[in-house]
């Protein structure tokens, strides 16, 4: 659930943010640039005021509006819409100033300052909101001029290529964000699919199973009843797979009636939330311990998270009920429990038949889902593996493993 949490955070922020705020640093330097660049030249302008002027509006309007310049959500169309009519009458007040590199060719009075507010149009609606801007501000260069010459031309193709280029990024990156946002909708659907599907594996269809055992061993009444209950736990068992369609990974190996080799590899899973501290793995699997399952287990504590250590007993229990069901009621277990440096491994080990080749496919396909869901999803679940072996006429061995946490 942790994991969850933190994909649904990474969903939220938005990777379009680091642009807003490159374009907010960006407004301001801007903005000390066309200054400088002002201060620079003071002399040569004949009405200077009217450029002090203009400088005192678009500083104050800079620094004021970088709240809005923040993200999409704050900038509004009527925000952009101004923000651009600040740059463009920047752009037609400079030959009033006076300056005649202006209409030369030289820097008007917002200088570079003015692709920001064409920035911040790509940003908030893409790349046909940066061409529409673009072509605004190169219309009032135009006017400024009085022509239009080739360095001219060159400037607004260059800022419309820019703007155009950053909004058809922004507008990849928001079906991206979309895309995943989906993607993580219908994998904790999944999740969640899979966790009722192993309760209800471990639970309803163990109990109609055994109803339909006894019942037809006890005949009469109590046959019809295990029919019935027998019906029930296969129409169970078609929704339950048809829910969930898992994939088994069996080796080619199986095929040529050698070993029967099932690896499954976990998907990267997160940290589930735990309230207290580790505890002691031993005692969930203790009570296995009996006539006919024989348990080893180190001489110290095996600490691990509490959720994990839950899912981990449930997986040795699903092995168990196997060795119960397929091994023969003369089949005899033992689980290992091996404390290393880097991970727990949890050993189940039979002597019955072992798993004929292709059965556990067939299983799968029929609905019967132990390994598939009461294994290997707990495991995945909790970042393990769960590797499967067997070799018929010698058992079957199912090793856990469930890497420690730094």
């Amino acid at each position: 659930m942790g994991s969850t949490v933190r994909r649904e955070q990474v969903v939220r922020m938005s990777v379009e943010q680091p642009l807003w705020h490159a374009l907010r640093g960006y407004r301001v330097l801007t903005m000390l640039y066309a200054i400088g660049l002002f201060a620079s030249a003071y002399e040569v302008y004949e009405r200077p005021w009217v450029a002090i002027a203009y400088f005192a509006v678009m500083a104050v309007w800079t620094l004021a509006t970088l709240p809005r310049v923040s993200g999409a959500g704050r900038c509004t169309k009527r925000f952009l819409a101004a923000d651009l009519t600040v740059a463009v009458a920047g752009i037609l007040l400079s030959p009033v100033a006076g300056h005649e590199r202006a209409v030369t060719g030289g820097s008007t009075l917002p200088s570079i300052w003015t692709a920001g507010a064409v920035l911040a149009w790509a940003l908030k609606g893409g790349w046909r909101w940066a061409a529409s801007a673009s072509l605004l501000v190169g219309v009032a260069n135009v006017i400024q001029r009085g022509v239009l010459s080739r360095s001219t031309l060159h400037n607004v193709v260059l800022v419309c290529i820019a703007s155009v280029a950053i909004g058809y990024v922004v507008e990849v990156a928001r079906a991206s964000e979309r895309t995943l946002a989906r993607a993580l909708e219908i994998e904790a659907a999944t999740r969640e699919r899979e966790r009722l599907a192993r309760d209800i594996h471990d639970s309803v269809l163990q109990v109609l199973a055994m109803v339909q055992r006894r019942g037809n061993a006890l005949g009469g009444e109590a046959a019809e009843l295990g029919r019935m209950a027998g019906e029930q736990e296969v129409a169970l068992r078609t929704l339950v797979a048809g829910g969930l369609n898992p994939a088994s990974r069996v080796s080619e190996d199986a095929a040529q009636g050698a070993v029967v080799r099932t690896v499954y590899e976990p998907e990267r899973a997160g940290d589930l939330a735990d309230a207290g501290g580790p505890c002691d793995l031993r005692p969930l699997l203790a009570g296995h311990a009996g006539a006919r399952v024989t348990f080893s287990e180190p001489g110290a504590p095996v600490l691990m998270r509490p959720a994990a250590a839950r899912e981990l007993a449930a997986a040795v229990s699903a092995a168990l009920d196997n060795v119960r069901q397929h091994a023969g009621a003369d089949a005899h277990a033992w689980i290992l429990v091996e404390d290393d440096p880097d991970a727990v491994i949890v050993t189940v080990r039979d002597d019955g038949p072992g798993i004929p080749a292709g059965r556990l496919a067939q299983a799968e396909g029929e609905g019967r889902l132990g390994v598939a869901l009461s294994i290997r999803g707990r495991l995945r679940d909790i970042g393990g593996t769960a590797e499967l072996i067997s070799v018929p006429g010698q058992g079957t061995e199912v090793e856990l493993t469930v890497p420690k946490k730094n």
